[in-house]
């Protein structure tokens, strides 16, 4: 096993970007080489990475680059943003740098998951000459409408005390010492200085516009000129980046594969749900084609995905029932049902319906997979029909009559999966903040009482009934804790509507994929908290989530923890988040911790933001950075 190689990629502008390269054996000459770039600090936090760049050059001969992005890890700079234009003009310059090496045959691929997946699509949209083939893994085409800021135009309240702000204490912490070198100190310094919480461009960015557009690939596919391969999972929360863009992609002459399994937003060999699949092969095979030019490689249909059976819930479900499936995309077999929805009495909306499916986007527990939907169906408007052996496949779409009693009023759809026993499994969702029904660029009021014509799509999925099941279509006035609940009490009243399915209509004429079933174990639930709860009389419900870890690193130990809270007054709607994140790492020359609070309280009128960051070496405080905001809730 090749050591990897710790080199610097300095910048046009002086900047200098740390990178760990996996080279192959020099016996194999100039190979391809593939970038994943990440703010994730790659020598501490996800060190854990590195045996799938160490498998691709010892096994397979590519060369590997791992690149810690300006500002972050023990890269230069100051990290101001989530994929910040100056970030895809770095990329650019490394792909040329990295084509240009002794050990590169020119030819350069680009990947990763998640927020690599991201920016591998942003940069394909470059065109720098070098870079051949990308491959995103759990990523997104739109940053408002399916990152972990947004959805159907209302703010994402559960992922406040997640990713959204664990990235201010992540961005605090050092270089690594052992990699940077004398002077690491100055630049943590410098860094602490420059900081500021992403969050806060995040809530003033409200409506979709400039902002969002850069670093969506949606809709302007044509950017991209290089072939592309999508991994999605039906428990992701970026699972709309699957089907539609692999229509976009076809209709702009791009190459294109999907590979779409059951997974969360964790590695396909370890998710839960499974089946779990070592992914390697299968990206392997995209690369020598598109990088090495194999032209023996057989052809493979558009679409590689895994058909969902009726499967009963569990938080931390461990497969699914189903099958793989190969398919054309647009499928020819794929036609459109339609069930009509009678009008219901005036609906008084419960800000809490939610906390059985709490985050569309299931990860690592605690973020685990939707419960039995029965109780908040009860709290719902719900309609039925029979759903002996129905497939579904694509984009369910709910068309709707309806008023609201306030300005501002949201509508969120479920499809379930009703057991005889009367179990209720989600199968999809959607939700529509009224306000956005002709668009999210420009948010008009509702007019109290006035009847609207609105559309909501559901999210992409794969499913297929079991005979002697019913289909149930739950409409609540909120999805909680997944989104912020409306500004303030309301009745919705749904005067009919019609919902299509996207329904199988025939089988494919293609054989089942042969994928290889992984090895590796899903994670325990030992020493994670996931708890919901209700105090009666004070009229709130809380969820609340607690967890950490720690590890060994490339040149120490490092120790996570996060606590997190969002509550919700069922009487006023007044909601608040509370997180609480810290790091310790711990080297030869020092150890140190970031420590990062927030508080958002969501009232009628505003969010009012908190963050309190204290950063340290040892027991000593280094730092101390304070940030208040209170910023107008936009018709959210």
């Amino acid at each position: 096993m090749t050591a990897p190689q710790q080199v610097w990629i300095e910048l046009a502008d002086g900047t200098r970007l740390a990178a760990s390269l996996y080279l192959p054996p020099d016996a194999a000459g100039p190979q391809p080489c593939i970038l994943e770039a990440l703010p994730y600090r790659k020598d501490d936090l996800t060190a854990s990475y590195r045996p799938e760049y160490q498998r691709l050059a010892d096994e397979h001969d590519f060369a590997v680059c791992r690149l810690d992005l300006r500002g972050t890890g023990s890269s230069g700079g100051i990290a101001t943003d989530e994929y910040p234009l100056q970030e895809q003009q770095d990329l650019v310059e490394v792909i040329g740098w990295l084509g240009a090496q002794p050990w590169c045959d020119g030819n350069v691929g680009m990947y990763g998951t998640s927020y690599s997946g991201f920016n591998a699509l942003q940069v394909a949209g470059e065109r720098p000459a070098a870079l051949k083939a990308v491959i995103a893994i759990y990523a997104t085409d739109d940053r408002y409408t399916d990152d972990v800021h947004y959805m159907g135009g209302t703010l994402r309240w559960l992922d406040l005390v997640d990713y959204c702000h664990y990235m201010t204490p992540m961005n605090a912490l050092p270089p690594v010492p052992a990699v940077w070198g004398d002077g690491w100190r100055e630049e943590w310094l410098r860094r602490v200085d420059a900081l500021e919480p992403w969050l806060l461009t995040w809530l003033e960015q409200q409506r979709d516009g400039a902002y969002w557009r850069h670093g969506s690939v949606r809709p302007a596919y044509e950017r991209i000129g290089c072939p592309v391969m999508l991994v999605a999972g039906w428990a992701d929360g970026y699972r709309n980046n699957s089907l539609r863009t692999m229509v976009a992609l076809g209709e702009a002459g791009v190459p294109r594969r999907l590979l779409a399994g059951t997974w969360s937003h964790a590695a396909t060999d370890t998710s839960l749900p499974g089946p779990r699949i070592d992914l390697l092969p299968e990206m392997v095979r995209w690369w020598d084609r598109w990088l090495r030019g194999r032209t023996d490689l057989p052809e493979e249909p558009v679409v590689t995905y895994f058909m969902r059976r009726s499967t009963r819930p569990e938080p931390d479900l461990d497969s699914w029932a189903g099958e793989w499936r190969q398919e054309d995309w647009p499928s020819p077999r794929v036609g459109t049902r339609s069930l009509g929805l009678i009008g219901r009495r005036p609906y008084v909306v419960r800000p809490d319906v939610g906390t059985a499916a709490w985050i569309s986007c299931a990860g690592h527990l605690p973020y685990g997979q939707p419960l039995d939907q029965r109780f908040d169906d009860a709290a719902s408007l719900t309609w039925e029909w029979d759903a002996d052996d129905v497939e579904l496949l694509g984009h369910a779409l709910l068309r709707l009559t309806v008023t609201a009693s306030e300005p501002v009023g949201f509508v969120s759809a479920k499809l379930t999966d009703v057991f005889p026993d009367g179990t209720s499994a989600l199968v999809t969702r959607g939700l529509l903040n009224l306000t956005h029904r002709n668009g999210h660029e420009s948010p008009q009021p509702l007019q109290p009482g006035q009847p609207y014509d609105v559309e909501v799509e559901l999210e992409a999925t794969a499913f297929a009934f079991a005979r002697g099941h019913r289909l149930r279509l739950s409409l609540a006035g909120a999805d909680w804790p997944n989104t912020v609940a409306p500004p303030r009490p309301l009745v919705l009243e749904v005067r009919g509507g019609e919902l299509l399915l996207p329904v199988v209509e025939e089988p494919s004429p293609y054989p089942p994929p042969r994928l290889v079933a992984a090895e590796g174990e899903p994670e325990a639930a030992e020493g994670v908290s996931w708890r919901v709860e209700r105090d009666v009389l004070a009229r709130e419900t809380a969820c609340l989530v607690d967890h950490g870890s720690g590890y060994e690193t490339v040149h120490g130990t490092a120790a996570e923890h996060y606590r997190g809270r969002v509550s919700v007054d069922s009487r006023t709607f007044e909601q608040r988040a509370e997180s609480d994140v810290s790091f310790t790492l711990t080297w030869p020359e020092a150890t140190v911790s970031t420590r990062s609070t927030l508080e958002v309280r969501a009232g009628a009128e505003h969010f009012d933001v908190a963050v309190v960051l204290q950063v340290r070496e040892g027991d000593d405080l280094v730092a101390e950075r304070r940030w208040h905001r209170r910023i107008a809730r936009d018709l959210a």
